[in-house]
């Protein structure tokens, strides 16, 4: 496991999230695969991301068996959470407002917890 920074722990170890379009790689448009920041976990594939214009880098679809999703209803709301499948760590949420024609799914996630491995 890796050593997280203070916004990486606030994130991913007590379920927060990052400031909507402050994320690093919020624009990045690179080819590769993207990774659990807290333990390399390969979760996003490069092809799958998307401009939802949320705020925060949007993909249609996991690398199957990377992610589990849960049912969260902080804030008041009805959500389903996606943490890593490999260490637990709270990635973001996933909504049905995804390119209808891809999967429909819209995983919303937060910059911190993802490195980027470039092709």
């Amino acid at each position: 496991m890796k050593e997280l920074t203070d916004e990486q722990k606030r994130v991913m170890l007590e379920r927060g999230t990052e400031k909507p379009f402050s994320g690093a790689l919020l624009q990045e448009k690179r080819e590769g695969t993207y990774n659990c920041a807290q333990c390399g976990n390969p979760l996003f594939a490069s092809g799958t991301k998307f401009d939802s214009g949320t705020g925060w880098p949007s993909f249609d679809d996991a690398i199957a068996g990377s992610t589990t999703l849960h049912e969260d209803y902080s804030g008041g709301m009805r959500r389903t959470e996606v943490v890593c499948a490999k260490c637990g760590g709270h990635l973001g949420h996933v909504f049905n407002d995804g390119p209808a024609e891809t999967t429909g799914k819209r995983y919303c996630i937060n910059s911190v917890c993802l490195d980027l491995e470039v092709k």
